[in-house]
């Protein structure tokens, strides 16, 4: 390990803070990322729910929410298991490595170092995409207890303080969601410190400038803000 591994390092760390301070759904922007415009549109869905008593299609979607996150905890939790078991083949990797026709950097205790590394990263999404599962359930419960339409129109204030709880509940658990989701994309950066410092930040710059395309500047985001009053 030099100190342009631990330069690269910080530049990730730096890279992945940035990234999570541009795209937070508190930072207010007049250019909206598509994940404050979402939490935007699921307010407004939990809301319009307040005036149907058919929930079918609300729990549906609340339903397809949690099972996404399922499945990412387990990726995230294979993935872990992948880096134990290539801790345990270090000297396998190491012959492979000699055959590469490219020069990687390190040594065996930079390998096991940067492994860990990887692992970390996985441990990260995953505790984050396991409290995001939990938190869906718990926004199950909460819209579960809404009042019906008869009851709302009666009450409306208590109404509304009940669907805020659900929105509140449901953004939180769609941010560490978008948190792990994150972990997972900059994993792809973090690759290129098998290589050398100098592809590890070439690769972290690439991930972060498609991230932020995705968010500010692309398609989807136009689609999600056509005719959208904020």
């Amino acid at each position: 390990m030099t100190h342009l591994d631990y330069f690269a390092l910080v530049f990730f760390i730096a890279t992945w803070g940035g990234f999570n301070w541009l795209t937070s759904v508190e930072r207010q922007s007049s250019h909206m990322s598509i994940t404050r415009a979402m939490a935007i549109h699921r307010a407004r869905w939990i809301q319009n729910s307040l005036g149907r008593d058919l929930k079918m299609i609300d729990t549906q979607i609340m339903a397809g929410l949690q099972n996404g996150t399922g499945f990412f905890a387990s990726a995230s939790l294979f993935a872990l298991g992948g880096c134990f078991a290539l801790l345990g083949a270090t000297d396998q990797v190491e012959a492979l490595f000699r055959d590469l026709p490219i020069m990687l950097q390190g040594g065996r205790q930079g390998f096991e170092l940067k492994v860990g590394g990887l692992a970390i990263i996985f441990a990260y999404a995953f505790f984050k995409f396991g409290w995001s599962y939990r938190l869906f359930n718990y926004c199950s419960i909460l819209f579960g207890g809404l009042p019906m339409h008869a009851e709302t129109m009666k009450e409306p204030e208590r109404a509304a303080k009940a669907a805020e709880r659900v929105i509140a509940l449901n953004i939180i658990a769609a941010k560490h969601f978008n948190a792990g989701l994150r972990a997972i994309f900059l994993s792809i950066g973090y690759l290129g410190w098998f290589v050398n410092a100098y592809v590890f930040m070439a690769m972290t710059v690439f991930v972060f400038f498609v991230l932020i395309r995705r968010q500010f500047f692309s398609e989807a985001r136009r689609a999600i803000l056509k005719d959208m009053e904020l």
